[in-house]
C-alpha cells in the first residue's frame, strides 16, 4: 500500500521535475503611476521559454487575459499600452516603461506545455499607486470655483460663516488635514469650517493630503482668508465678484445671439424683397436698314419690335 502511494506520488510530480517550475517576479518597492516596471518569469531548468507566456486579469470582464505582442506591437485585446517582452533562455521578460493606474491587478505566468497543464504561477497583484491635482472650493459656490477657477484668496465679509472644501482623487482615501500659518492647530477634516469670521481669522489656510501607504505620496493647497470690513460693498467679496462675472459672461452670450439673430433676419428679409430684375431702359427700334439690324434681302422700313 505505501509503495502505491509512492509511485502515485512520483507520477504527479515528474512532469514538474521534467519541465520545471515557474516563478513570476515583480517590483519590491510600492509602484507609483509613471514608475518604469519589469516582470519577471522564471525557470529552475535551462530553456526557451517558448511555451510559456504571461496573463493579466481583467476585473471588468472577470477574466484571464494572454498578454502576446501584436503585428503593431501593442497587447491585442483591451491591452494597449506600452510594453516590451522579450524571452531568453529560462527568463521571460515584460517591461512596462511607464506604468499606469488602469494596469494595476494580478499577472501570472503560465506554461502552455501539454505534459505540465498545472503549471503556472500564483497570480502576483501589482497595485498602482497615486494621487491627482487637489481641488480646494468653497461650498455653495462650488460649482464656480472649483471648475471655472481655483480658489486663491477667498474675500468674506465680518461675520459670515465660511465653509471651505478640500479634495483629491487618490489610489486610497488620503488622510487630509487643515492648518492655518503662524498657529500649531491641525484640523483633521476635508472642510473648513469657520463660523462668524473676525477680522483676526484672515491668513493662510493649508490643506494637505497624505496618502495612507506611500509617505512621498502627498499634496498642498494653500488659500488666503481676508476679512472684509462691515462697510465694504458687496461686489467686493468673492462672491459678489463670481457673480459679476457670471453676469457679464451671460451678457456678452445674449448680445452675441441678439447680433446673429438680427443679422440672419435682415439676411430673410432682404432676400424676400427682390423681385423680377427690370433695368428700365428704353427701348429702342431696329430697322432693317440700320447698322444694328440683320443682313435682309427685303427693304422693310417697319421697326423689328
Amino acid at each position: 500500500m505505501k509503495l502505491f502511494l509512492i509511485l502515485a506520488t512520483l507520477t504527479l510530480v515528474y512532469p514538474r521535475w521534467n519541465y520545471g517550475s515557474l516563478i513570476l517576479q515583480g517590483p519590491e518597492n510600492p509602484v507609483l503611476e509613471g514608475d518604469y516596471v519589469t516582470l519577471t518569469c522564471l525557470s529552475d531548468m535551462e530553456s526557451n521559454m517558448t511555451e510559456v507566456h504571461l496573463e493579466k486579469f481583467s476585473k471588468y470582464m472577470q477574466k484571464w487575459f494572454r498578454l502576446e505582442p501584436s503585428l503593431y506591437g501593442m497587447f491585442r485585446r483591451c491591452f494597449y499600452y506600452d510594453v516590451d517582452l522579450s524571452r531568453e533562455p529560462g527568463r521571460l521578460t515584460l517591461t512596462i516603461p511607464s506604468i499606469e493606474s488602469f494596469m494595476d491587478g494580478p499577472y501570472r505566468c503560465v506554461s502552455d506545455s501539454a505534459a505540465s497543464p498545472y503549471n503556472s504561477t500564483l497570480p502576483l497583484s501589482i497595485p498602482v499607486h497615486y494621487m491627482r491635482d487637489m481641488s480646494v472650493y468653497k461650498e455653495g459656490v462650488g460649482s464656480y470655483s472649483r471648475y471655472l477657477s481655483p480658489l486663491q484668496d477667498l474675500r468674506v465679509p465680518l461675520g459670515d460663516d465660511v465653509e471651505v472644501a478640500c479634495s483629491v482623487s487618490a489610489s486610497k482615501d488620503p488622510m487630509i488635514t487643515w492648518s492655518k500659518e503662524g498657529e500649531d492647530w491641525v484640523e483633521l477634516s476635508s472642510k473648513l469650517k469657520l463660523k462668524k469670521v473676525r477680522m483676526e481669522d484672515s491668513g493662510s489656510y493649508t490643506c494637505t493630503a497624505q496618502h495612507p501607504s506611500v509617505s512621498s505620496l502627498s499634496k498642498t493647497r494653500t488659500i488666503t482668508v481676508t476679512v472684509l470690513a462691515e462697510d465694504a460693498p458687496w461686489y467686493d467679496t468673492t462672491q459678489g465678484r463670481i457673480v459679476l462675472m457670471t453676469s457679464a459672461a451671460g451678457a456678452g452670450l445674449l448680445m452675441l445671439l441678439m447680433s446673429v439673430s438680427i443679422c440672419l433676419c435682415r439676411r430673410a428679409s432682404g432676400t424676400k424683397s427682390k423681385g423680377p430684375i427690370d433695368d428700365h431702359s428704353q427701348k429702342k427700334p431696329i430697322y432693317t436698314s440700320s447698322v444694328e439690324s440683320l443682313s435682309s434681302t427685303t427693304g422693310d422700313k417697319q421697326p423689328l419690335v
